[in-house]
Order: structure tokens, then sequence, then C-alpha cells
């Protein structure tokens, strides 16, 4: 690996998206163009009664109207969990936001008029808003028909529980009963949203039987998928492009409303195109991340080593499972830790409400455990009398150390993140009054998938690379040319870069996971490798000189020890295109095998038993704390973060500064408010309080170099997603030192932080008595209320 891979050059996309010239979905037009709205349900649970659009067809200006009635009778599994959704809500809907109707017409005032004259009438069912009550007998039913879904095989489910995956290691009931200090909390987060600027956008057309659809999905090619599966098409028919994507934090994951516009361009004859509203944006998709309930219990050692955790974790799922059973299995990790722990018992259940359904949000529910298990933390160290950093000190993993599930752990720089986080911060220093300083730890997982692409060099020495990847706007697509440009010698302003087109490219599995740079990387190596291979042989032949003794640099092949005997690579390439021959190559290596473990103990095992390659990290936070008022302010961050080999120093900078920020409004803002009927009371930006630049802190960004041995390109690991887990964490525990309370309930808001300084606590019930995995207690509403819920500093002993 050369130097060429860590300077900083110019993005491709960057041009276009800076003066404006760049086309986004909701930006495109189509000859003959007509606009689509959705009528969803106004309501969080009723049964459709009657249904009429036979006045809506005939309205002036209306091409189609379509509901369930014009589309396959099927359930679809959107992530291969739980058949549990239609397209179209049949006979019941399930939330607000669920689709009952689409319209197609020439101008967007006249499809509103033609949803306006769409009959229906509902007969209201009772509602289920409560994570906790929803697990009791009795409760009424969001799926009444649940036991017949298809289903994963690993899904265990019944009633309202979506799916329940556990995390076992050792025994932990004796190692509790054994352990000198036991500490048991609650802590709840409400849901929340991931907000992108740019609202969902698609646009469908059909040519004969072919349909193209421009969309605004962070996963083109399981788009495309489930356009064919819904619709019963095969495959090859469907085309999925994606333009320049305005964000997504995962609320762009997973298939949408795709499927919907092209059954609806197909009614109406002609290209179809709909964008959300912004309260369609939050009240529609099925990608918030999870309102939850953590419940956790955890032993000591004297001396502050920690021996065993219990815990229980409740999901709010929302109205459909989506992806939602694998993200449980991730929680359970997530309340684990990156900590030395040798009996774990954690059980985390998915839950049905009448919400909107979440899904893989940002770091899906890594910033809510992290921050219960990093609030849980401190007070592990204040039982014992430690210091935050020092307990943390004595129980991080290091190498040789067994995971939860006995995978054993490589050199990494949890510790190293640990010491230099609280260096940056300046720990233990003094502060000026109202100010303190919190610090969290965590870990997260890279994900291996397929991955493909393909690298070429033209005759005049410019290459080009196809890849299925998908540009969430990170510039991890981008920085794609960096990898191949090292391999080749060659500058990465030197390639240009197809993308996000299903038709062009081979498959990816999207902007999602972390993993553009993991697998999309790897294949471009390997493309690019190839490329070389056949560059070397050719240039061997024109400067007659032996294979091991080129190399290539600055776009061109010489000779090691005589520079004058030089070829450039667009000269090779044109005397191999002139041969016969072309400079193209191919790449989908191998995805790198998960860690062995055992996970023979746990139930709904369904792909993160184990984290592959997983990246460590810390992060410190220096607030000012309002007693007056309760308004924290966010004065400074320090994070630092082991993500392997640092392959782009400013775009991994500018993902955890990014992070940093959207963290922030996770901790102290953002957080959605339901109503007793359901419906989402702040839909809005002017309601659901965002960050903005006022708001950011100083944040200072650390690397800790720690390569993966099996990991991605040059030992990297995933680095999109573990900016945003420990921040609320860190923020927390800086609140609870200024204040010498504990808010456990996130957002912490002003309100939450005021009250639990007259209080001695806020925002969940105490447990009560030893952790019961298996059952669920009755208790205050669990996730999303319109009203905090008081609480107890803890249950002790």
């Amino acid at each position: 690996m050369t130097a060429t891979i860590e300077r900083p050059f110019p993005r491709a996309d960057g041009p276009a998206k800076a003066t404006g010239q760049a086309d986004y979905t909701g930006d495109l037009t189509a000859p003959g163009m007509a606009h689509g709205r959705f009528l969803v349900a106004g309501r969080a649970h009723a049964r459709i009664r009657r249904l009429d659009v036979t006045a809506a067809r005939t309205r002036p200006g209306v091409f189609a109207v379509i509901t369930a009635a014009d589309v396959p009778d099927r359930l679809y599994a959107s992530s291969g969990f739980v058949a549990d959704r239609p397209l179209f809500a049949r006979n019941v809907v399930r939330y607000e936001g669920e689709v009952v109707a689409a319209v197609a017409a020439a101008t967007p005032e006249a499809a509103d008029a033609a949803l306006r004259a769409i009959e229906i009438e509902y007969e209201d069912l009772p509602l289920v808003l409560d994570v906790e009550r929803a697990l009791q007998p009795g409760s009424p039913l969001v799926h009444e028909n649940w036991a017949g879904y298809e289903k994963d095989g690993e899904i265990v489910a019944e009633g309202n529980m979506a799916a329940r995956s556990t995390i076992v290691k050792g025994d932990a009931t004796a190692a509790l009963g054994a352990a000198d200090v036991v500490v048991r909390e609650r802590y709840v987060a409400d849901m929340i949203h991931p907000v992108p600027i740019e609202p969902h956008a698609i646009l469908a057309e059909w040519s004969g039987d072919r349909v193209t659809i421009h969309s605004s999905s962070q996963v083109p090619f399981a788009a495309r998928t489930m356009v064919a599966e819904t619709l019963e098409i095969p495959q090859h028919r469907v085309r999925v492009v994606v333009s320049h994507l305005g964000g997504g934090f995962g609320g762009k994951c997973d298939f949408h409303y795709e499927a919907h516009v092209a059954a609806l361009a197909r009614a109406a004859r002609r290209p179809v195109r709909v964008v959300f509203t912004r309260r369609e944006e939050f009240t529609m998709p099925d990608k918030v991340g999870h309102g939850m309930v953590v419940d956790l219990e955890t032993g000591l050692s004297s001396d502050g080593r920690i021996v065993a955790r219990r815990g229980r974790i409740l999901l709010d799922c929302g109205a459909y499972a989506a992806d939602s059973p694998v993200l449980g299995q991730i929680a359970c990790m997530e309340a684990v830790g990156p900590y030395r722990i040798p009996h774990v018992d954690l059980d985390a259940r998915l839950v049905y409400t009448n919400r909107v359904p979440s899904g893989s949000v940002r770091a899906p529910t890594g910033p809510q455990t992290c921050w219960a298990v990093e609030g849980h933390t401190d007070e592990l160290a204040a039982r014992v009398g430690l210091d935050p950093v020092e307990f943390r000190r004595r129980n991080l993993v290091t190498a040789g150390d067994e995971g939860p599930t006995r995978q054993l752990f490589e050199p990494n720089g949890a510790l190293r993140a640990l010491d230099e986080a609280a260096r940056r911060i300046g720990w233990g220093s003094p502060l000026p009054a109202g100010e303190s300083i919190g610090i969290a730890a965590g870990w997260w997982f890279s994900m291996p998938s397929a991955s493909g692409a393909f690298v070429r060099i033209d005759a005049d020495g410019r290459g080009r690379i196809v890849t299925g990847a998908q540009e969430n706007g990170t510039g991890a697509v981008m920085a794609l040319a960096m990898l191949a440009g090292d391999e080749l010698g060659m500058a990465p302003e030197d390639f240009a870069i197809v993308y996000q087109d299903t038709d062009a490219g081979p498959y990816d599995t999207g902007s999602a996971g972390s993993q553009t740079t993991f697998n999309a990387g790897r294949a471009v190596v390997e493309a690019a490798r190839e490329v070389r291979t056949k560059v070397i042989a050719a240039a061997a032949e024109m400067l007659e000189a032996a294979h091991a003794d080129l190399e290539l640099r600055d776009g061109a092949i010489s000779v090691v020890g005589s520079p004058d005997r030089r070829v450039t690579i667009g000269a090779v390439a044109t005397q191999v295109q002139d041969d016969g021959g072309l400079l193209l190559g191919a790449g989908s290596g191998t995805a790198p095998t998960k860690p062995e473990h055992d996970a023979s103990a746990c139930v709904g095992r369904l792909g993160f038993e184990a984290f592959a390659s997983p990246t460590f990290f810390c992060q410190a936070a220096r607030v000012k704390v309002d007693r007056a008022t309760g308004v924290v302010r966010v004065l400074e961050v320090a994070a630092v973060n082991d993500i392997g080999r640092v392959l782009n120093p400013r775009g991994a900078a500018g993902q955890i500064t990014g992070g940093v920020v959207q963290a922030i409004g996770t901790a102290l803002t953002e957080g959605t408010v339901y109503g007793a009927d359901g419906r989402q009371r702040n839909a809005a930006l002017l309601d659901y309080k965002l960050p903005t630049a006022a708001d950011a802190p100083t944040i200072d960004v650390g690397f800790i170099e720690a390569p993966a041995a099996n990991g991605g390109p040059y030992g990297a690991k995933g680095v999109g997603e573990p900016p945003i887990v420990p921040t609320a964490g860190a923020i927390g525990n800086a609140i609870a030192a200024a204040t010498g309370a504990r808010v456990r309930r996130l957002p912490m808001t002003p309100e939450r932080v005021w009250r639990a300084m007259r209080e001695g606590s806020d925002g969940a019930a105490d447990p009560g008595g030893p952790l019961a995995p298996a059952a669920a207690s009755a208790g205050e509403p669990a996730s999303g209320g319109a009203v905090p819920v008081g609480a107890s500093a803890g249950n002790r002993r």
C-alpha cells in the first residue's frame, strides 16, 4: 500500500453537489409523467369496512387509482425474516402511515382531489402502544394471524412478540448469586427518526414488460428483488437506478414503495413520480430507531471486575417486523459491550405495536443500548469506588479474551482508545462551575457480504470502475478510486465510477451496515489486481524486462533502478487493445468468514451471534448544565476509534464528526411523541428537534490503528455506524457528573434533566426484583409516550 490512498483528493460527485447541478430523484421528470399520491390510514388500528374508489377514478385528470385489489394478494418479508406485510392494506390497517390506495393524476392538485374522493369506512380496533402490556396474556393482537405467517426457521414468535433472541454464556444466575455487588437498573429510550434532508422519492416508467424505477434507495438490489417478488415478475425485468442521494441514515434501507409506484405506473400507462411530504417521511417508511426498554443486572467482584450480566431488552418494532428480528440479537451483543464478562444471559424481544415500523436506522439499537450500558457502567464504578476510566480499564477486552459467544478477540484498540479519549478531553483536570466530563466505550461489527466490481483501463490511460455499490453521501463509493489507484499506480482522479444501477453493476448489499469499503472495496482491489497482472505482463514484453523487475507508479510502468525504461499505462492499454485484448478485471472476493464462536445456548440465531472484525471506540464529552432550566450544552467531544487500517483519514474523520453531531440529537432532543390515539404528535421539523451547526461542539477525532486480520481491504473495518454509538452514553455520564442525578430516559431533554435534579433520577421504572428475562412486567408506557415516566435510581444490593 502506498501514500496514494491516504492523500486527500476531490470527490468525483463533489462539483455537481456543490454547484447545485446534481439531480436527485425528486428532480427527475419523464415525458407524460403523472403525479402520484398515497392515501394512508390516518389511524393506528382499524378494520376496513368499506373502500370505494369509483368516484376518484372518474375525477378530471386522474389516470389511475389502485388498491390491494390491483396487486397480487401476498404478504412479503422485506428482509426475509417474517412475511407479515401486504403492499396495500387488506382488511386491517395497523399504523397511521399504512398505504390504503394510490392515485396517479395529471397534476398534484388533481391527485389530491382524487384522494379526497375515495370513500372509506373504518371500525376502530383496540390500540397496542405499550411494549410491556403487549406481551401480557389477553393483550389485543396487532396481527391476529401471526401463527400462520411464513418465517425464518430461527424466528421464535408468539402473539405480539414478533421475534426473540438471546445471547447466553456460562451461568449468569449462579454468578450473580455469588457476586460481591449486584446493581440493577432500567433505561428507556424513545423512538427516533433518521430524518434525511431528501424525503423518499420514486419515479417508475414501463417499457413493454420492463420497468425502470428511479428511487432514493440505499439498497437498489434489495429493492429490485422485492419489486419482482411482490409484483410477481422476473428480476431481469426490473431495473432500479439511484440518482444522487440526499442522505439516508438507514431510513432508506430495505424495500419501501418502489413496487407501489411501479404498479401505479403500469395502471396509469405512463411514468409516475411520487415525492413524500415531510409528514409522510415521518409517518410512513418502516425505518425508525426502536423505542427500547433495557433492564440490566450486573454482578461485580469487590475489586471492580464484572463477573456476570443478565438483562432483558424490549424493542418496539412497530406494526411490521421488517428487519427488526435480527436487530434484537445485535442489541443483546451491545448490552454485553466491549467488556470481559464470563457469564451473560441477555434476552431481547421484538414487540409488535401500532406504531410506525422500526428498523435499521444508523447503528440500529446501538446508541440506545450503549447509552444504557455506559450509564450502568458508571453506576457500577461508583458502587465499588472506582474512577470511571479505571473501572473500564479493568474490564475492557484485550487480545485473547472471549466475547459473549466465546469468539476470541484479536489485538484491538479498545484500551488505547479509552486512554487517548481521556487524555484528549483532559480527564481529571479542573473544570469551570457547571461543567463536567463523561466517558463511554463501545464496540460494533463489520458486515461481510457479497459485492462485485469491474475495473478497466482505456487507451488514453484513464480508468473506469463499475460497481453495484450505493453512494449515500459518505464518500465511500467515491473513495473506491483510491483503492484501484493504489493497486495500479494511478491517481484517484484518473478513474470514473459507474454505480447504483442494477442493470450496470454487479450485486452489492447497498449503503447499509458500514459495508461499502469493507466489501465493495475488497471487490475493487481484486479486480484492480487482475488488471495489474495484465499490465505487468504486457509491459514486460514491451520493455523486455522480467515481471518482478517492474513497478507501477504515476501512471506508468518502469524498470526498478532504471527509471528511463518506462512506458505509460495508456500505451500498454493501446498495445493490449491492438493485440485483441482489454485491460479489464473483475472482482468479487469471498467475504471474510465470521470468527469461530459457540452460540449453541442461544435462540434466534440470525447471523450476529459473533461480531466480525469488530470496531472499538471511546468518546468523552464535556458539557455544561444550566441547573435552573435543565438545558445541556455539549462543549467538546473527543472521539477515538479503532477502525482497523485507516484508508481515507479525511473521509473517516468526516464520518465520525457527522456521527457525533447526529448522536447529540439522539442524546438531548430527538424523540417521537405519540398521542393516546397512536398518531405522531411531532412529525414535522419544527417539532422534532434536530441538532444544527449552532449545537455542534468542538470535535477532536483520533484513530487507533489495529488492522483486522480477516477484515476489509488492507485490514480496514467499518466506519459509518460506530461513531454514533457511544455519544449519548458519554453525554449522559457527563450530565450525571454535573448534576449528581442520572437521567434514565432518552432523549435527555431539559425537562427530564430538570426533574432528575429535583427528584434524584428520571425516565425509567425500577425493574423491581431480580430480572427474569422470560417474563415482562407491567409498567408505564415504555416507548414513544407523550409523558415521561418517573423513576427511582435503580435497585442495588
